[in-house]
């Protein structure tokens, strides 16, 4: 028996079949079918199905359990907004005094145990000598010395600094010497306030000054000092002082260095003329076998301008000097 009569039946059947699947898919609901073709390859147009019934229509869901519509549900902005709202200006909330640790050991034992942990982290007191410059100067005719140090004690705000720093030469008496008092106070991370008083002993007859200065650490991490002196006598002298230290390796360090000394008048008894009385610059190469001892070598220029040079020079000296230095950094 020959299988294709059987065939062409099948296929005459398939439009039939198609067109009554697509009427039957239409009639189902969320199925529209904007058209279809009849057996007869007419198009004709299916309306659109209705719209599926919403299964909440005509309940109401706030009196469902758990569905609270009120109105003290948090507003939509509110939430959307979260940090980027406004700040508030409510008070902060008081520290609380109450310590857990007060119910089970004796609060008086507790206390004493906090307040030392206050002292060891931010309320302690440290002390610290500094010598940045402790110097032989060797140049032409009598070779000298130098000492530029301090020390203090106190905490991170307040502090009693004592400052000191002179020159001489080897055989001779003091060239000049002079030592500082001072209470300082700190302005903020980088800057110190301090006033006090200084005594010099050489040049000239002893004399004392009232203090007032800053000292810092100034931008690109420049050592800055500046102050003013007035003594008792109504003489007024200013001194402007920084230098910056140059890794060249974790240890070697290049020290450019400049102090300037000037004055309001003239003091003839001690040397000293009005303007810019001297400038000392210098340049030091230390290395730091730890940091806290450093022997360095360098050249130093000291020269005095001015009435102040005239007066070294009628005292037999050399306005100018230059120096090779040889000595130590260190502190404790």
């Amino acid at each position: 028996m020959k299988a294709w009569p059987l065939m062409l039946g099948v296929l005459a059947l398939l439009p039939t079949a198609f067109a009554s699947a697509q009427s039957t898919m239409a009639d189902m609901p969320g199925m529209a079918m904007p058209t279809q073709v009849t057996a007869k390859g007419v198009v004709e147009k299916t309306p659109p199905a209705a719209e599926p019934a919403d299964p909440h229509a005509g309940h109401d869901m706030s009196t469902m359990p758990g569905m609270d519509m009120s109105d003290t549900a948090p507003a939509a902005d509110a939430v959307q907004g979260g940090t980027a709202r406004p700040a508030g200006d409510a008070a902060a909330p008081a520290p609380p005094t109450d310590h857990y640790a007060d119910r089970i050991y004796p609060p008086a034992t507790m206390a004493a145990a906090r307040a030392a942990l206050t002292n060891e982290h931010g309320g302690g007191r440290f002390a610290q000598i500094l010598f940045n410059l402790a110097e032989i100067q060797v140049h032409h005719g009598a070779n000298g010395y130098r000492w530029d140090g301090e020390f203090w004690y106190g905490g991170d705000i307040d502090r009693l600094v004592v400052k000191s720093e002179g020159e001489g030469g080897f055989g001779q008496l003091l060239g000049s010497g002079e030592v500082q008092a001072l209470y300082s106070r700190a302005l903020d991370p980088y800057w110190n306030l301090q006033a006090g008083v200084r005594h010099d002993f050489q040049p000239g007859p002893p004399l004392t000054y009232a203090s007032i200065g800053v000292e810092g650490l100034a931008p690109y991490w420049f050592e800055t000092e500046a102050a003013l002196f007035l003594s008792t006598g109504g003489d007024l002298l200013g001194r402007l002082e920084g230098y910056y230290d140059q890794r060249l390796t974790q240890r070697l360090i290049l020290q450019p260095r400049v102090e300037l000394n000037l004055s309001a008048q003239d003091m003839q008894a001690q040397g000293i003329g009005a303007g810019l009385s001297n400038a000392e610059l210098g340049l030091r190469l230390r290395y730091e076998f730890a940091r806290e001892f450093a022997p360095y070598i360098g050249i130093s220029f000291d020269g005095k301008t001015g009435s102040t040079a005239r007066y070294a020079r009628d005292r037999g000296e050399s306005p100018t000097a230059t120096s090779l230095v040889i000595g130590i950094r260190a502190w404790f």
